[in-house]
């Protein structure tokens, strides 16, 4: 909660408190003459301007995501991780280059010789790669400090990318002219997976390809659904070999979900729970403690000056075995027993 102030000096200054911005506050800087918003679903305010609309799907999640735990994890595994106490010192783009081409030529490969060697990707006429991870190899291995390529982007990029191109084309094989309009369905594929993509925050240009390939190519399209591991199973082999060559001189991933902060829910939850506990122990405190408050005396010293009452500053009067507070003075149970010892030293 921010506070605006205006004007200087105590009798001319004027404070109101400015609401923070929600998640999903739409601005727009209408003048004051023009007709307000009404209010859209659950309250929310809804410009007259759709070119003043926004949506961050991380102002709802990342509140929710756990932190990253790398206090808990060794070091060592850690580094491979992406994880770096100290920033990583800058290399020149011949080592970026060798080690892009070294983890190009090995995460192909593996994709390759392992799709061969499963049964089922023979049985389905699973194409020997797809197309597409030749364009998410450039960025895993060489913009590697992309948001393109980071995990999030690249495993959910590509999942969404191939349900969305999966559904379209077998929507449109429902129809009977659907040979007809595959040129149709492939760049809707591809429109509908960026459009989805950019809303969830995952967007990987090579899961377009992917979405699209889903329809305009024949053997990717006959594999239908099992078309999802298929994906899923070439991504994290890629991702899998990115995090072992990219780590040895170079950092990856930069972050794993977002370089924004997560997690202040449970923060939040941590901390009313901590508040409550503490009001608690008080309260506990106040109970066990209300024996020991009969040996203090509440006081309030007053005297005559030119005729009428005057009221001293408030003190606390500490003599042998005994001790006087102010009743305008607030001690808690804890210094209330200290005070008692401290009489007793007298």
């Amino acid at each position: 909660m921010a506070v605006y102030r205006i004007g200087s000096g105590s009798s001319s200054s004027l404070t109101w408190p400015l609401r923070a911005k929600k998640p999903f506050e739409l601005v727009s800087s209408v003048s004051n003459s023009a007709p307000k918003s009404s209010p859209g679903p659950s309250g929310i305010q809804m410009p007259l301007n759709p070119s003043k609309w926004h949506f961050e799907i991380d102002d709802y999640l990342n509140p929710w995501i756990p932190p990253a735990p790398w206090k808990h994890i060794p070091y060592p595994i850690a580094h491979f991780l992406g994880y770096r106490p100290n920033h990583p010192r800058p290399l020149g783009n011949i080592v970026v280059i060798f080690w892009s081409f070294i983890g190009i030529l090995s995460s192909l490969t593996i994709i390759e010789v392992v799709g061969r060697a499963i049964p089922s990707f023979e049985a389905h006429g699973t194409p020997m790669i797809i197309g597409s991870f030749g364009a998410a190899a450039v960025l895993e291995f060489y913009a590697i400090e992309s948001p393109l390529s980071q995990p999030r982007n690249a495993i959910l990029g590509q999942l969404f990318s191939s349900i969305i191109g999966v559904g379209i084309s077998k929507l449109f094989a429902l129809g009977p002219v659907s040979r007809d309009l595959t040129w149709l369905g492939g760049s809707l594929s591809c429109a509908c997976a960026v459009a989805f993509m950019a809303l969830t925050g995952t967007v990987h240009p090579p899961a377009g390809a992917t979405a699209m390939l889903a329809v305009v190519d024949k053997a990717v399209a006959n594999l239908g659904w099992f078309l999802l591991p298929v994906i899923i199973l070439g991504t994290v082999m890629m991702q899998t070999v990115a995090l072992l060559l990219n780590n040895i001189q170079r950092r990856f991933p930069v972050y794993w979900w977002t370089p924004r902060e997560v997690g202040q829910r449970r923060k939040q939850q941590q901390q009313q729970q901590q508040q409550q506990q503490e009001q608690q122990d008080e309260k506990n405190n106040n109970e066990s403690g209300s024996d020991t408050s009969s040996k203090l005396e509440l006081t309030r010293t007053r005297h005559l000056e030119e005729g009428r009452a005057v009221e001293e500053e408030a003190k606390i009067v500490i003599r042998r075995g005994h001790v006087a507070i102010p009743e305008d003075i607030y001690i808690s149970t804890e210094e209330k027993t200290y005070l008692e010892e401290l009489s007793l030293r007298l």
